[in-house]
C-alpha cells in the first residue's frame, strides 16, 4: 500500500490516523491561514506537526499549516507525492514504537517567483487572518554575510532590486511581508524556532537590515521600517526547541514495509537532503515561546508548549544550547568521527566518551549556567546523558550532527568562554571544551584515528579552512601559526581563542593527537582522568 489520504480516510492501517475532516481542514486553512511555517525538514515535521495534529484531534482547532520550502525545492516535489501524509515514528528509550500518521499539513508551496505557489503565498500572507509565521532555515539561513563580512551575491542582489527582485530565502521572506504591511498593514509575530541563541533576535536583524537597505535605496516607503519596528504590529519572540529528529532510517523503512507500505525507503536530494514519507524521533521534545503574539495564537499550550517571557526562554535556550545538550553533541559528533563511530547511542558506551561529555556538561557548563526556574538545568542534564543519548533506538549519527560544525562553535562552546570571562572563573580548568576544539582541528585533516581518510559532513566554510591542513607537518612552526589565525577568528568561536589565553592548550591537545595512529584515544585517556 502507498501512504495516500484515500488509505488514511479508509483508515486502512495499524497507525494511529488523524480523526478530524482532513477535506475540511484544507479547506479552512486556504480560506483563512494562521500559521504558516518555513522549512520543510524533519524537526517540523515530527514535532510541529504532530502539535497541530494534536490539536485538530482535541477540537482545538479548525485549520492545519501552510508549509513553504525556499532551500531544496525537491524536497517539496517529494512530500506533495504521498499527499502532504507523514508517517511520524517515535522511539522511545525502553524499545517501544508509536506510528501515527500525520495530515495537518494543508499545503506544500515551493518559494519559487512567477509560480503558482509564490502568488499563493502572497494572497496568504495579504490575509488577515495569519497569526504567525515560523521557520526552521537552520543556523547558516540567516546569515547575510561570508566569513570576510561581505554580502553574499544573492543579498547583495536583493538589496538593490527591492520586494519585487528578491532571490534569497530571507530576501523572499521579507518581500512577502511587504506585501502584508501594503495590504493591511495587518500584524503578525515571525518565529524563528532554529537551534541558536537568540534566534528571535538574529531573525529580526537579518529581516530589519533588507527593510532598511529597501528604504535607504528608496525602494519601498520608509513606514514599511517603521511597521516592522512596531512592537504592535510585529514581534519576533524567542523559542528554544529541542527534540533529537536524525535522518530518515533504512531500518525504520524496513519496519514499515513489513507493516505493508510501499516506496517508503528514504531518499537523498541534489541538495543533501535525507527526506522519507516517514519521521523518525526520541520520545522527549521541548518546545519553549516567548508569548508575544500581536495578532493572536493558537492554544499551543494545551499540547505541551510553554509560553511564557523573552527572559525565561533565553535562560532555557542558554542552558540547552550552550551547556547541557548541544556542546555535547558536537563533542560526540567530532570524536565519533574521528573514533570510527556511526552510532551516537554507540559512543555512550564508550568510557572516554562519556568522561568528556560529563566534564563539559557537570564541571564546565553548570557552573555558569543561570537556572531558569521551570526547567531545573541538572534534571535536564541528567535526563540528556542517562536516557537521551544512550537510546539506542535513536539511529542519529556524528556524521550527521557535525555537519556546519564552523557554524555552531561560536554559540555551544564561545557562550560559555564568555562566561568564564565575566565572570573572572580560571580558564585553567576546563579541559572538555578544549579538547573538542583540538579534535575538530584534527577532524579537518580529513582522515580518522586509524589515519583512513573520512568523508567529512558538508560545512559552508570547509573549502576555506582545509587549506590550512594541507600541509601535512601538523607539528611545524608554520603550521601552528595558521592554527593560532584560526583559533583567533570570533565570528568561528564566539572568542579570541589566542587573546584568552587558550590556544596554547588546544594546541597541545591538538599536537598529542597527531602522534600517529591511535593518538586521538591517546589523548583522551590521557586528559580525561
Amino acid at each position: 500500500m502507498i501512504l495516500t489520504q484515500e488509505l488514511v480516510k479508509k483508515q486502512n492501517t495499524i497507525y494511529k490516523h488523524p480523526n478530524f475532516d482532513i477535506d475540511k481542514m484544507i479547506y479552512n486553512t486556504k480560506k483563512s491561514p494562521e500559521w504558516i511555517h518555513f522549512g520543510a525538514g524533519n524537526i517540523f515535521r515530527a514535532f510541529l506537526a504532530n502539535a497541530q495534529q494534536k490539536m485538530l484531534n482535541r477540537g482545538l482547532m479548525d485549520r492545519g499549516i501552510i508549509v513553504a520550502e525556499g532551500f531544496d525545492y525537491e524536497l517539496i516535489d517529494y512530500l506533495k507525492k504521498y499527499d502532504n501524509l507523514t508517517i511520524n515514528v517515535t522511539l522511545k528509550s525502553n524499545g517501544a514504537i508509536e506510528k501515527d500518521i500525520l495530515a495537518s499539513v494543508a499545503e506544500y508551496l515551493k518559494m519559487k517567483r512567477d509560480e503558482d505557489d509564490f502568488i499563493k503565498l502572497v494572497n496568504y500572507f495579504e490575509n488577515p487572518s495569519l497569526q504567525f509565521i515560523s521557520l526552521t532555515i537552520t543556523e547558516k539561513g540567516y546569515k547575510l554575510t561570508d566569513s570576510s563580512g561581505n554580502y553574499f551575491h544573492n543579498v547583495k542582489n536583493d538589496f538593490e532590486s527591492g520586494p519585487n527582485g528578491t532571490e534569497s530565502y530571507l530576501g523572499k521572506l521579507v518581500s512577502l511581508l511587504y506585501k502584508r504591511f501594503k495590504s493591511g498593514p495587518y500584524p503578525l509575530a515571525i518565529v524563528s524556532m532554529d537551534n541558536m541563541s537568540r534566534n528571535g533576535e538574529t531573525l529580526e536583524n537579518s529581516i530589519m537590515m533588507y527593510a532598511k537597505k529597501w528604504v535607504e535605496n528608496n525602494l519601498v516607503e520608509s513606514e514599511f521600517l517603521r511597521y516592522l519596528n512596531n512592537k504592535n504590529y510585529i514581534s519576533f519572540p524567542w523559542t528554544m526547541i529541542d527534540k533529537i529528529t536524525p535522518r530518515p532510517s533504512t531500518q525504520i523503512a524496513e519496519n514499515l514495509e513489513q507493516d505493508g507500505f510501499e516506496e517508503i525507503q528514504p531518499i537523498t536530494t541534489s541538495r543533501n537532503t535525507y527526506v522519507a514519507p516517514f519521521v523518525n524521533g526520541e520520545e522527549t521534545e521541548y518546545l519553549v515561546i516567548e508569548d508575544s503574539f500581536p495578532n493572536g495564537r493558537p492554544p499551543l499550550q494545551e499540547v505541551g508548549i510553554i509560553f511564557t517571557d523573552r527572559s525565561t526562554v533565553h535562560l532555557i535556550e542558554t542552558m540547552k544550547v550552550t551547556t547541557c545538550l548541544n556542546p555535547l553533541h558536537t563533542g560526540l559528533a567530532i570524536f565519533g568521527c574521528l573514533l570510527g563511530y556511526h552510532s551516537i547511542a554507540d559512543e555512550m558506551k564508550d568510557v572516554e566518551l562519556l568522561k568528556l561529555i560529563n566534564r563539559i556538561g557537570y564541571q564546565e557548563g553548570l557552573p555558569v549556567v543561570k537556572d531558569p526556574i521551570i526547567i531545573d538545568p541538572k534534571t535536564f542534564l541528567d535526563e540528556v546523558i542517562m536516557v537521551r543519548l544512550p537510546n539506542k533506538f535513536i539511529p542519529d549519527t556524528p556524521q550527521r550532527i557535525i555537519t556546519d560544525t564552523s557554524q555552531k562553535m561560536s554559540v555551544r562552546f564561545g557562550e560559555t568562554l564568555k562566561k568564564y570571562l565575566n565572570e573572572e572563573k580560571n580558564l585553567e580548568k576546563l579541559v572538555g571544551i578544549p579538547l573538542v576544539i583540538a579534535g575538530w582541528l584534527r577532524y579537518l585533516q580529513g582522515t580518522n584515528d586509524e589515519l583512513e581518510k573520512i568523508e567529512q559532513s558538508p560545512d559552508p566554510l570547509l573549502e576555506e579552512i582545509e587549506n590550512i591542513f594541507s600541509d601535512q607537518d601538523y607539528d611545524s612552526e608554520e603550521h601552528l601559526n595558521k592554527i593560532d589565525g584560526l583559533l583567533s577568528r570570533k565570528e568561528i568561536f564566539g572568542v579570541d581563542l589566542v587573546q584568552i589565553g587558550l590556544s596554547n592548550r588546544i594546541k597541545q591537545y591538538y599536537m598529542e593527537m597527531n602522534q600517529g595512529t591511535g593518538s586521538v584515544r591517546r589523548t583522551l585517556e590521557k586528559f580525561l582522568v
